[in-house]
């Protein structure tokens, strides 16, 4: 049975820095940053390698101290869960500020807690914080760490002593198996393992996005609130299910371009970061709303997520709030979402409810299919097989006097599946050809739920 990884939690007030110090550990852009207390909502989880060893780093919202928030009493929720669950806890502080009720207030937590605390004075790059540092040593725990999140002063050494302090208490971290790095003067690559299919949970707001990520994890892991933009980061969390390694990252809603300008810096970032989880994605999860509908944005969103080549499964969420009609309306209900996304005909569509549970199941399960589906590599003899028999029915339109034929085909690529046909002189094909080659690709090979790029090029004379 493998180890549980060691979970390490940044705990403070809102804007100490919690977030510039997880981006800087991690290595990552992940936890947004911003000077506007409250910004962290949902508890970030990235994994730290250093020094060989490796462990969580949970990024919480500010516990306790002033927050306009209307969600504030769920972050503080959210907090204390992913503290009672923590190995070690960092206490982080804001040196310019000096010491001050809340965190005297969180440090009396801490040690009722009964966990291990290591104390981190941020934000010690000018004269006034230092002085002030001098303070923190009143809360009674020792060592104190100055440090500097944004520019790494001193996050080396916070980090040596929490290896150290993860390893007297007998966790036995799990082994990197890379060397030790430098001092994080600049933020290290985050740790990744080749083994885990990424799936980001993409839509618009209020659509059930992080319902359904709890309803995955099996856990209360992100917020869910009926306030549209709850979610602001892209939340990270792994997933082990049938042997299968995942790791979902629940994304902020994304707006209209022009409604996301008014929502200010944070949304801004937000839906960036949205648009980099796709980027990053292998398997794509569209979250639609059954009772509105598919929208035009819901269109655009796809078409990024088709641009980006990722895998694509459309999840028609909050199914149960409309399938008491009568049984005509899915086909109804699916060609209209078809013909609004026609580009997406080859993603599998599922109704679910992520509330309910209903069909939450095929979820997992259909990602993982659409996962391999992209992965796949057709054999030359066997694709030159499916050529000659396809041409030979449906031969290539040829527009000049010269007739086109396809000699032969390789696959040059998977993830998206990328296929290259060679011909006697065309070097592109009408596109109604190109996606009836799609389509039978599709048809003979499988490639659920992936798009597949073909490229076309003259064979050179000799």
């Amino acid at each position: 049975m493998p180890r549980k990884t060691p979970s390490v939690v940044l705990v403070g007030r809102p804007n100490v820095g919690k977030s510039t110090l997880f981006n800087r550990m991690t290595g990552s852009r992940r936890a947004i940053v911003a000077p506007v207390a409250g910004t962290t909502r949902d508890a970030l989880a990235r994994p730290v390698a250093w020094r060989g060893h490796t462990f969580e780093l949970f990024d919480t919202g500010g516990l306790f101290g002033a927050s306009e928030d209307p969600l504030h009493d769920l972050v503080v929720e959210h907090g204390k869960r992913a503290m009672a669950g923590a190995d070690l806890l960092v206490l982080l502080v804001d040196g310019r500020e000096g010491l001050v009720p809340g965190d005297e207030r969180i440090a009396r937590e801490l040690r009722e807690s009964g966990r291990p605390v290591i104390l981190a004075v941020n934000k010690t790059d000018d004269k006034r914080a230092q002085r002030s540092a001098l303070e923190f040593f009143q809360l009674g725990f020792d060592p104190v760490f100055e440090i500097s999140a944004e520019h790494g002063t001193g996050v080396a050494e916070l980090l040596d002593e929490i290896v150290k302090g993860l390893g007297a208490r007998g966790l036995g971290l799990a082994e990197s198996g890379g060397e030790d790095r430098q001092a994080p003067s600049t933020p290290p690559p985050a740790a990744t393992s080749d083994a885990e299919t990424r799936i980001a949970i993409v839509g618009r707001p209020n659509v059930g996005k992080s319902s359904l990520v709890n309803r995955l994890l099996r856990a209360e892991r992100v917020l869910v609130s009926e306030m549209p933009g709850t979610t602001r980061d892209a939340i990270d969390a792994p997933l082990t299910w049938h042997r299968r390694r995942f790791r979902i990252i629940d994304t902020a809603g994304m707006r209209r371009p022009g409604r996301v300008r008014s929502g200010g810096k944070v949304e801004l970032v937000s839906v960036a970061l949205a648009k980099e989880s796709i980027a990053d994605a292998d398997v794509v999860a569209l979250v639609i709303d059954a009772s509105t509908g598919a929208a035009d944005l819901d269109a655009a969103i796809g078409g990024e997520a088709d641009r980006a080549g990722r895998g694509i499964v459309i999840v028609v969420n909050k199914w149960d709030l409309v399938k008491s009609q009568d049984h005509t309306f899915v086909k109804v209900f699916d060609d209209k979402l078809r013909h609004g996304m026609r580009f997406l005909d080859y993603a599998p569509i599922l109704h679910i409810s992520a509330l309910t549970g209903e069909r939450a199941g095929k979820v997992l399960e259909t990602i993982d299919r659409v996962a391999a589906a992209r992965r796949q590599r057709v054999p030359t003899p066997a694709l030159n097989k499916f050529v000659e028999a396809v041409t030979a029915a449906n031969p290539p339109v040829s527009p000049g006097r010269r007739h086109v034929r396809i000699l032969y085909a390789a696959q040059i690529g998977v993830a998206p599946p990328s296929f290259v046909f060679f011909t006697n002189v065309a070097t592109t094909f009408h596109f109604s050809y190109e996606r009836f080659l799609v389509n039978q690709l599709r048809e003979k090979f499988g490639f659920v739920g992936s798009p597949i790029r073909l490229q076309v090029r003259a064979r050179k004379r000799r």
